[in-house]
Formats: C-alpha cells, sequence, structure tokens
C-alpha cells in the first residue's frame, strides 16, 4: 500500500545504524528463513521459541503501542465542526481567556511585596518568555490545524502516551480553571452587593470540611457554570459572540483605568527615598492602612531578585492563549488565524497588564497598595472613588470572559481525545445542527459546576499551572523535532494532486516517493554527520539524530531545572559539588544544542514559523521545567493521584481502543473524502 499523501505524524524510517538487521548483506534484509533453518535457529529439536523471546517480543510491541504517533491528514479540510471564526474571534478568544480578574488584582500583590515599580519589567519578562510559548503554539497551529491543541501537537510528534499525559492534564487545569473562575466572579458578585450571599449560605447551608469541601455550596458559581454550558453546546459562534461583548467592555475598563493613571499619577512614586517612606506610612498608619516593606526605595526596592521572582508570579497571568489553538476546525482560514490570534491577543495582554501596573505605582506609593483592592484604593487615594463602580464592571466582565476562555477549549480536547479512541468514544459525538461536540460540553459542563458547588480549590489550583507548563514544554519539544524531520511532499502540493491530479499521476507519485524512501534508508550514520551531514534536507538519519540530541536535552533541562530550583542557596554559597554538576550539565546541553543547529531544517513552507531555532523553543522549556520545579512536593503528590486516574483509563481503556491500532479502520478510510456529511455513528 502506498504512503497516504499527506500524511503527518508517521514515524521516520529507522536508519541502518538503528535497524535490527542492520548487519544482515542488503540482499537478505527482510526475507522469510526456510522452515528447516527456523528450527535450527529455535534450537536442534525443533522447539517452540523461549518464554524469555516470548516475553521479549510482548514488551516490545507494548513499547511499540505507548510510542505510535498519530497521522494526520493535512490535505483534507473536512470536519464536524462549523468553520466559522474570523481572526477577530480568535484574538477576542485569547484576550478574554488570558485577560482575567488577575489584570485588577495581581498587580497590586507584586507590586507591594516583590517589585515595587519595576512591576512594569516583571511583565515585560513574563510577557517575553509567554510569547516563545506562544510562538511554538502558532507554528504547529499552522502545520497542524486541527482540534486538540497541544494534545494533538504532541500525539503527531512524540507519540501515544506522552499526548495522553499532556490531554490529560489540560482536561484537569481546564476544570479546575473553570471551577476556581466561578467561585471567582460569584465572591466579586458578592462583595458588590454588601456579602449577602455568602452571609446567608453560611448560616444555611455550612458544610465546611477542611481542605476538602468549601465552607458554603456555592449555589451561584453552580448556576453560572451551567448557564455558560448551555450557551457553549447552543453554538460557537454565539459563544464567540458573547466573548467579544464581555472582552471589550473589559478593554474599555483597562483603557479608562490607564489614562486615569497617568492623568492623577505622580512620577514620585516611582524614585521614593526613606524619608517619604517614614511621612507617608505615619499618615497611613494614623488611618489605619497597612504598610508593606520599603526595600531600598527607587525603582527597584527589592533588587534584581525582586524583578525575577515578580516575573515569576507574572508568567502566570499571561496563561489562555492556547485556547485558540484548539479552534482548529472552527476557525475559517485557520492556518492563518491562529498564529495571529495568538500573538496579537499577547500583544494586546502586555499592553494592557503593562499599563495597568504602571498606573497603579503612578497613583499610589508600592508600599500603600492594597494587596486585595488595589485599584479601588488607589482611585479613592487620588480622589476618584466613584471609579470603582467602573473597576467593578471590567472586573466581572474580565472573570465571564476568562470563564467563557476556560471553558470553550476543555470539551474539544476531550472530543478529540476520544475521537482518537483514548478516552471513551460517546464523548465524541457531535451534535448534528449546532455542529458542537454536545456530550463532551455537558459532561465537563457539569463536573466543573459541581467543582464550583461544594469543593475547595485553593490547594488545588497550583495543578492548573503543571497541566498548563508540561503543555507549553511539550509543545516546544514538538516544535523542535518536527521542523528536522523528513517530509515526502508540502500540503499545498499534496492538496493539489489530491483534487486535480488523475489516478496514473498518483500512481507516479506514490512510486517516486517510495523511490525516494528507498534512496534515503541507504544513508547510514557516521559520526561525522551529528556536525556535518551529508544532506541540506532531513533524512530519516538526521531525523533520528534530533530525536535523541533532543531528548538528552529535555533529560539535561530537567536536572538542570530541579538543581538550580532546589538547590540555589548552596549555588549561591559556593558548593563546589553543585556547580560541577551544573557545569556537566550545561556542557552536555551545550554539544546536544550544537549537534541539533548542526542538522538540516525543513524546507515545507508554513503560514508561520518559530524563528531561531534551535534556541527559542529550548529556552521555553527551560522556563517552563523552572516554574514546575518550583511546585510544593503537595502539588506533585496531587499530580501523582491524578496521573494514577489517569493511566488507569488508558492502560484499562484507551491502549486497546485508539484508533491508531486499528490498522483495517486506517486502511480503509479515504485520504480526501468528498463526503461531508456527518456519519450516522458521529453524531446525535
Amino acid at each position: 500500500m502506498s504512503v497516504p499523501a499527506g500524511a503527518l505524524g508517521r514515524p521516520p524510517p529507522l536508519p541502518n545504524f538503528l535497524s535490527a538487521q542492520a548487519g544482515a548483506p542488503d540482499g537478505q534484509r527482510g526475507t522469510r528463513l526456510p522452515g528447516a533453518e527456523r528450527a535450527r535457529s529455535f534450537g536442534s529439536t525443533g522447539r517452540s521459541p523461549s518464554v524469555a523471546r516470548m516475553l521479549q517480543k510482548a514488551m516490545t510491541s507494548f513499547g511499540k503501542k505507548l510510542i505510535r504517533r498519530r497521522v494526520v491528514d493535512l490535505g483534507s479540510e473536512e470536519t464536524q465542526f462549523a468553520r466559522c471564526l474570523s481572526t477577530l474571534d480568535l484574538v477576542a478568544l485569547g484576550v478574554g481567556s488570558t485577560l482575567g480578574a488577575g489584570v485588577y488584582v495581581l498587580s497590586g500583590e507584586v507590586a507591594m511585596e516583590q517589585a515595587g515599580p519595576s512591576i512594569v519589567i516583571c511583565f515585560f519578562i513574563a510577557a517575553v518568555s509567554s510569547v516563545l510559548a506562544g510562538l511554538c503554539y502558532a507554528e504547529f497551529g499552522a502545520r497542524v490545524p486541527k482540534a486538540g491543541s497541544a494534545y494533538l501537537y504532541s500525539y503527531v510528534t512524540v507519540g501515544e502516551i506522552w499526548a495522553f499525559t499532556t490531554g490529560w492534564n489540560l482536561i484537569l487545569s481546564y476544570v479546575i480553571g473553570t471551577a476556581s473562575v466561578a467561585r471567582a466572579w460569584s465572591a466579586t458578585f458578592d462583595n458588590i452587593i454588601g456579602g449577602h450571599i455568602s452571609s446567608f449560605f453560611q448560616n444555611h447551608t455550612a458544610l465546611h470540611l477542611e481542605h476538602v469541601l468549601a465552607e458554603y455550596p456555592d449555589f451561584f458559581a453552580l448556576f453560572l457554570v451551567l448557564l455558560l454550558t448551555g450557551l457553549l453546546a447552543f453554538g460557537v459562534s454565539e459563544s464567540a459572540l458573547v466573548n467579544k461583548i464581555f472582552t471589550a467592555i473589559n478593554l474599555l475598563v483597562l483603557g479608562f483605568v490607564i489614562i486615569s493613571g497617568f492623568v492623577k499619577g505622580d512620577v514620585k512614586n516611582w524614585n521614593m527615598s526613606e524619608e517619604d517612606y517614614q511621612n507617608r506610612s505615619q499618615e497611613a498608619l494614623r488611618l489605619g492602612t497597612k504598610v508593606g516593606e520599603f526595600g531600598s526605595g527607587g525603582f527597584f526596592p527589592f533588587g534584581f531578585g525582586g524583578v525575577l521572582s515578580g516575573a515569576a508570579t507574572c508568567f502566570y497571568a499571561f496563561v489562555g492563549f492556547d485556547c485558540i489553538a484548539t479552534t482548529g476546525e472552527e476557525a475559517r482560514n485557520p492556518q492563518r488565524s491562529i498564529p495571529v490570534g495568538i500573538i496579537v491577543s499577547l500583544l494586546i495582554c502586555f499592553v494592557a497588564y503593562f499599563g495597568v501596573s504602571a498606573a497603579l505605582t503612578l497613583m499610589v506609593p508600592y508600599f500603600l497598595v492594597n494587596k486585595e483592592s488595589p485599584l479601588p484604593e488607589a482611585f479613592k487615594d487620588v480622589g476618584w472613588e466613584p471609579a470603582r463602580y467602573v473597576v467593578a464592571v471590567g472586573s466581572l466582565c474580565a472573570l465571564s470572559a476568562s470563564l467563557l476562555g476556560s471553558m470553550f477549549p476543555m470539551p474539544r480536547v476531550i472530543y478529540s481525545m476520544a475521537e482518537d479512541g483514548l478516552l471513551f468514544k460517546v464523548l465524541s459525538r457531535v451534535h448534528s445542527r449546532t455542529k458542537t461536540p454536545l456530550v463532551a460540553t455537558v459532561v465537563s459542563g457539569i463536573i466543573s459546576a459541581l467543582m464550583a458547588f461544594i469543593f475547595e480549590l485553593k490547594d488545588l489550583v497550583n495543578l492548573m499551572s503543571i497541566g498548563t507548563l508540561l503543555a507549553y514544554s511539550l509543545v516546544a519539544v514538538c516544535v523542535l523535532i518536527l521542523r528536522y524531520q523528513p517530509e515526502l511532499f508540502a500540503p499545498k502540493d499534496l492538496e493539489t494532486l489530491e483534487v486535480n491530479g488523475s489516478e496514473e499521476e498518483k500512481v507516479v507519485m506514490n512510486l517516486s516517493a517510495s523511490g525516494t524512501q528507498a534512496a534515503t534508508l541507504k544513508e547510514r550514520f557516521t559520526w561525522g554527520s551529528l556536525f556535518c551531514p551529508s544532506a541540506d534536507t532531513p533524512t530519516p538519519v538526521s531525523g533520528r539524530v534530533v530525536y535523541i540530541a533532543t531528548t538528552i536535552l529535555s533529560i539535561v533541562i530537567t536536572v538542570l531545572c530541579g538543581i538550580l530550583a532546589q538547590a540555589w542557596r548552596a549555588l549561591l554559597g559556593g558548593s563546589v559539588g553543585w556547580a560541577v554538576a551544573c557545569a556537566l550539565l550545561l556542557g552536555v546541553g551545550f554539544v546536544a544544542t550544537a549537534v541539533i543547529w548542526r542538522q538540516p531544517e525543513s524546507k515545507t513552507r508554513l503560514t508561520f514559523k518559530v524563528p531561531a531555532l534551535p534556541l527559542l523553543p529550548l529556552f521555553s522549556v527551560f522556563v517552563n521545567v523552572y516554574l514546575m520545579m518550583q511546585l510544593d512536593a503537595g502539588t506533585w503528590a496531587r499530580f501523582a493521584v491524578w496521573m494514577a486516574i489517569g493511566f488507569s483509563i488508558y492502560f484499562g481503556y484507551g491502549i486497546r481502543h485508539s484508533a491508531e491500532g486499528q490498522p483495517l479502520a486506517a486502511a480503509n478510510k479515504p485520504l480526501h473524502s468528498p463526503n461531508n456529511e456527518l456519519s450516522p455513528d458521529t453524531t446525535i
């Protein structure tokens, strides 16, 4: 059978230096031994293979299942979803999901405790780090315009077990994110009306169980999540319209805050002396206002260490843009809209965070910022107290858009995993009229609503970070690997061939592809090819070299980040052992990076490509893994429990029902089906 045109994700053929038959003469490779020879190979008595050999075969087969990769047909645009989202819709979705209530609260916390006026530098560093991850998502959005986001990208590149791990953690992140934002919405609204909702439920329906159940069941959050679940199930265009309205109001309010801050602010607040601190502190204490630490004053009161610490906190403010990557089958022109949507939404969010933090620290000295309610108190300080109501409206709209942004990608990831057979098939059903993943939307909405209704979420919020950072890291690794892999045809060539080519041309192209593949298989690995490859286009050998080098780099970065996160005090104290270990790791990492850099890159034309490979993806991986290593042991223990649940589903169901493990179904699947109607078994 010929190689499917446009297939992406099929593992490259093993080069000779990794082939089990590399040592055999060319004419004998792949041939079957005569019966007598086989009998002699198993022993003179003709006994069956030993138990050890059978066990080895079973383990090999099991291992291949774990790393099998999904084949994606790039020439086909067939989808069960409605392609109705414009680039503006994707930008609004990314901004709404990323620019949540944190912009109204986070700037006050970081300015007071970690960075002072240099919080604007913190947001700049965090934005640059987030843009690196965004660039990787943008390239994959241009390369693989399908639903599934980081789950699909991992499946195409590094294999099934990593894809399941990524998808399973993304689901957890979205569920906890949805529930926590719903509770924050309820708490914000309750605060605006004077706390009557919480007082009523605490007096009549208290159920607090420490670290498990909340103080009271939040009926308001439950109703809110179910309402938005109905909206998402009704249709994607309607959801996008509501999201655009909320996001527009939020941006208008933030624009008002930024302009007001620059008008009413005082540049002197960015260069406070100790004398200013004493005078302002005494006055604040007399009024009963909490006063923070002074540090060393000036623009960097807590030094460069405070800036880095603040940047790590601010990094999480840019989480959320990845929801754009799940719209690959609903965007009108995904290969253009997804990259543009990701980059533009991150730039808008950076301007908003930068402007709000600058306005806040200009209006109020950093040591007098109110952590719980920074902007309303800042306006009160400058004599514009009624502006607190404008801020309240903006924060509710921001929370509403953020809630939609958390709920929108969740059913699409679940649908993609169920469609691939890794989760229960019923979750992949798409409604024939609304063209939305109805079952996945309803199930995920109900679970999120119950989480918001009764559970204590404070101890679970850090689990969101693991899922998100793991996804960012894997997408960066996948971009690095895939850029150096051989491809038979460019997607556009394949599409043209499928639409216009005759059967005769297709046979010729398939024969040509087979000949090219046979020629590349003759290439042998040499140590010199690590730095001086013989070809200027990727080959199976160069692709395998990049795989191995990237694996080594991933291990090096993980160990190095673990040392930097947990033993940094010893390093600063001059520990020779840790310093030598870091130097060795850096040396190995430098050599592996140089090997990747010397390998030929794919010449496939894409609407967007990550620049400066391999450095930008590697730096993105380093930032993400370092932040993961800073999470506490309790978070990692909860992560282990969640993964144990996930692996029980995968090894009990997914590994046996995976679509990539069904050769007959894959073989009979048309490359570019002209029939766009939904089949009865996948619609309701």
